[in-house]
C-alpha cells in the first residue's frame, strides 16, 4: 500500500494540503515512526513540528497487542475487558515503565526547546498508523490538555472500527486507506524499519 514512511508521508501532505500556509497549524508527531512522515508533511505545510509521547501498554507475553496506553501526564486509557484479565502487578509496573520511557523520549526530543504552547491552534495530530487505536487516544488527551483550536488526526492506514472509536475525539478524520483485512500497521508498508533515537533527534533539529 505505501513503499516506506517518506511515501505515506508526501500522500498525507497532499491530503491535508487545505493547511498549508496557515499561521495558526502546528504539526505534532508520535515518536519514533510518526515522525518521519510528520517532518514531511510539516514541511509540505510550512507548519512548525512538535511531538507528543503516549505509550503503548502491551498484553503479557505479546508486546505488540495494545491493551491500553498511557499519557505523559500518567493517566492510562484502558480496554477495559483486557484490564480486567491483567495482574495488578503487571498492570502498575508496565505502566510505570511507559511513563519513564515516555519522559526519557520527550527530553531527548524536546532538548533545548521552550514548552509546548498550543492553546488556540489547530494541531494536526500524525502517525504512521493506527491499530487499535489507544496509543492515539492517549496522544490525543495531551493535545486536548492544552487546549488548541480544533484537533485533526492524520494517518495513512488504520481499520475502520479504531476511526469510529476516535469520532467526537478528533474535530477530523484523515486517513488515506481502511483495509478490510487488518494484521498491523506494518503489513500495509513494503519497508517499515525500525526509527532510532538519533534520526528521530535529526528529524526534530530541522524544525
Amino acid at each position: 500500500m505505501f513503499a516506506d514512511r517518506e511515501d505515506a508521508g508526501r500522500r498525507l501532505a497532499e491530503k491535508l494540503d487545505a493547511y498549508r500556509g496557515r499561521n495558526d497549524v502546528t504539526v505534532v508527531a508520535l515518536p519514533r515512526g510518526g515522525v518521519v512522515l510528520g517532518r514531511i508533511v510539516a514541511d509540505a505545510l510550512n507548519a512548525p513540528l512538535d511531538i507528543v509521547v503516549p505509550r503503548k501498554i502491551g498484553a503479557p507475553g505479546n508486546e505488540e497487542y495494545a491493551v491500553g496506553a498511557v499519557t505523559e501526564s500518567g493517566h492510562v486509557v484502558w480496554n477495559e475487558a483486557e484490564r480486567a484479565r491483567l495482574d495488578d502487578d503487571y498492570a502498575e509496573r508496565t505502566v510505570a515503565e511507559e511513563r519513564a520511557e515516555a519522559q526519557r523520549r520527550l527530553d531527548i526530543y524536546r532538548a533545548g526547546r521552550p514548552p509546548r504552547d498550543w492553546h488556540d491552534r489547530t494541531v494536526i495530530v500524525v502517525d504512521d498508523g493506527i491499530a487499535t487505536g489507544y496509543t492515539m487516544r492517549a496522544a490525543i488527551e495531551t493535545v486536548r490538555s492544552m487546549k488548541p483550536r480544533r484537533v485533526i488526526v492524520a494517518v495513512p492506514v488504520a481499520p475502520a472500527d479504531s476511526i469510529e472509536t476516535l469520532r467526537g475525539l478528533g474535530d477530523e478524520i484523515v486517513v488515506l486507506e481502511t483495509p478490510t483485512l487488518f494484521f498491523a500497521i506494518g503489513a500495509h508498508y513494503s519497508l517499515f524499519n525500525q526509527v532510532d533515537d538519533e534520526t528521530v533527534v535529526a528529524l526534530m533539529r530541522r524544525s
